[in-house]
């Protein structure tokens, strides 16, 4: 469902949107926008393309490139995003990378390079704002994960792995950070959303799988997991934490 008619619930608030040089990271940061957020797109990619979308929304947008698995160029983009908008209020983090590899032939060097993108990236990210949250007594981290952690399907153990993390790591740190008004929650969306343009054999068979499973016979959209964003986001939300939502049109029942 489309949603035309915006709250403007974050007004002036701002939010740091990992992993928005496209895909769902773009719609992120367009919802966010709607609301009335000012946008910092945080990317080791070119976000030029994401920047004017969210132009025509708003003029507060502006991107930091890097490598969020890089300590010191991740505190660089944190304090940049500071002297440019003041504090962060928001963190949507976005990073990951997708790869299906039958068990057998995984190598150390993909189950490492999976975890280091995922898990930390997470960690170094969240690690500079939550000073920056703490000191304002607001913050909204969002994490997204995917509903493989649900299902159990074959060829992603080592994505299954990172992205269970990745819910470890903010149900832990919601119970740490309520007391300062941060709520820490996770969004678990499904393949179809986080791999829709491959066209790999194993891709293709879980797909075909896949959709016909779901209680909405429909790929879930950027757009369907924006909304959630966007509500989680919202100041109405500070009750809501430690949680983990699943999206994915009813392929998982969680």
């Amino acid at each position: 469902m489309q949603i035309n008619k915006y709250e403007r619930g974050l007004q002036d608030k701002v939010a740091l949107v990992t992993g928005a040089a496209l895909g769902n990271g773009r719609a992120f940061c367009e919802r966010l926008a709607e609301e009335g957020a000012h946008i910092a797109i945080a990317d080791i990619a070119d976000a030029t393309e994401t920047v004017e979308a969210v132009k025509l929304i708003t003029p507060h947008v502006e991107a930091f490139q890097g490598d969020l698995t890089n300590e010191a160029e991740v505190h660089t983009i944190v304090q940049n995003i500071v002297k440019r908008f003041g504090r962060i209020d928001i963190l949507i983090h976005n990073v990951g990378i997708y790869e299906e590899e039958p068990f057998e032939l995984l190598t150390f060097a993909q189950w490492r390079r999976m975890l280091d993108i995922s898990l930390n990236s997470l960690f170094l990210t969240t690690h500079a704002v939550v000073p920056i949250m703490k000191q304002n007594q607001f913050g909204r981290i969002i994490t997204l994960s995917s509903d493989i952690v649900w299902l159990g399907t074959p060829y992603l153990t080592h994505y299954a792995t990172a992205k269970m993390g990745i819910i470890g790591f903010t149900r832990s740190l919601s119970a740490e950070v309520g007391k300062y008004g941060i709520t820490s929650n996770a969004i678990t969306v499904g393949l179809t959303a986080t791999q829709r343009a491959t066209d790999s054999p194993l891709s293709s068979s879980i797909l075909q799988h896949i959709l016909p499973a779901q209680s909405v016979h429909r790929s879930d959209e950027p757009h369907d997991i924006a909304n959630v964003v966007a509500f989680l986001a919202l100041p109405a939300s500070g009750i809501i934490t430690g949680q983990t939502i699943n999206v994915d049109g009813g392929v998982a029942r969680h």
